[in-house]
């Protein structure tokens, strides 16, 4: 199905930031898209406005019970000026996911991927060049109801921003660089039978007290542990992890705690392709410092949207701090770095048809 949506330019654009001082997340783009759901109509009155405030009733149901999801994902420019997705389609069915766990209303991944293609070509003077810089585009849908009462409401937004980014950790010239990981063995991120594997702010805000106690290790993110014995790694933060353990890489499996990151299948797949052997199986943070002790970690990289591929340079599990790698990037985390953010530069060939041009 082909969408159309209204469009209404912004009659005071915005002067464009130095690409060459981008930080992430912190400036925006002319134009949102919004769209709105109501139960018995569905999704209707698509549209592309200029950016600004969203109005909300005091007692608008996100305020008070949380009923929203989000997704995350970027446009490139290629060097002959193309325009370019990487995979969107799978973040259309994980927001699917996010939604059907959320008791939200569905959206159809050509609307959702529709909208996303209209307001990026609206704004595709605003997507940077320089390497290590993107546009990050952020759907997100919420309950706007005003009623206080813990039931499923009737009426939703359904909003897209986008922001011209760097790199996600401050990296000078995008890149790579080994970041320390402190593992956090009381508070726990998600539970079976929670919503570990969708992508609703919950997960976040629950989150930033073990980030305070990473960052007085001067650790940069988190790695937790699963929720019943405090054994399992899990996440890194915001990402999916992989540990190297002699010739093996492995990944936590997708058990219903686990956010099925874009970018874990596309290491998954790529790892597969170059005959490397990967397993999703569970893995002790004990087994972790054992390899440690042994010789026999070779790597920790976390993979995600905003930093694409993160190598881990130092583990902090209670007194202990192990190095990883010899506290330098792995060449397996520099290959896939390379390889996934070519892909999506257009500077290598898109060989697994990731990519959706605009």
């Amino acid at each position: 199905m082909n969408y159309k949506f209204d469009i209404q330019l912004t009659a005071a654009p915005k002067p464009k930031p130095d690409s060459s001082s981008l930080k992430f997340g912190t400036e925006f783009t002319d134009h949102m898209f919004i769209m709105e759901y109501e139960t018995g109509k569905g999704w209707h009155d698509g549209r592309i406005v200029p950016y600004g405030p969203i109005s909300l009733d005091p007692a608008a149901a996100v305020l008070h019970y949380g009923q929203e999801m989000f997704e995350g994902m970027k446009a490139y420019k290629t060097p002959s000026g193309r325009i370019q997705l990487f995979r969107p389609y799978m973040n259309a069915e994980r927001a699917r996911a996010s939604n059907e766990r959320m008791c939200m209303p569905d959206i159809d991944p050509e609307l959702f991927v529709g909208a996303i293609k209209a307001l990026v070509d609206i704004e595709r003077g605003w997507i940077p060049e320089k390497p290590g810089t993107s546009l990050y585009i952020r759907p997100f849908i919420f309950a706007d109801d005003a009623f206080l009462g813990v039931h499923a409401a009737n009426h939703y937004l359904f909003v897209i921003i986008c922001s011209p980014v760097g790199s996600y950790y401050d990296i000078p010239g995008g890149g790579l660089a080994p970041t320390s990981i402190y593992v956090e063995d009381e508070y726990v991120r998600a539970s079976l039978g929670g919503v570990g594997f969708a992508k609703v702010g919950g997960n976040y805000a629950a989150a930033l007290k073990a980030q305070a106690n990473a960052a007085a290790f001067g650790c940069a993110q988190v790695l937790w542990l699963d929720a019943v014995e405090h054994s399992f790694v899990e996440e890194i933060g915001t990402s999916n992890a992989f540990f190297v353990i002699g010739d093996e890489v492995i990944t936590a499996p997708l058990l219903g705690t686990i956010l099925p990151g874009v970018t874990r299948a596309s290491v998954i797949e790529l790892l597969k392709k170059w005959g490397v052997k990967i397993s999703e199986r569970r893995l002790r943070i004990s087994e972790v410092v054992k390899a440690s002790e042994q010789g026999t970690l070779k790597e920790i990289f976390a993979s995600g949207t905003a930093a694409l591929i993160s190598p881990v340079g130092k583990l902090q599990f209670k007194d202990k701090s192990l190095a990883v790698g010899g506290g330098v990037v792995g060449k397996l985390a520099q290959r896939l770095y390379d390889t996934l953010y070519g892909i999506q530069m257009g500077t290598a060939d898109d060989e697994m048809g990731w990519t959706v041009s605009i």
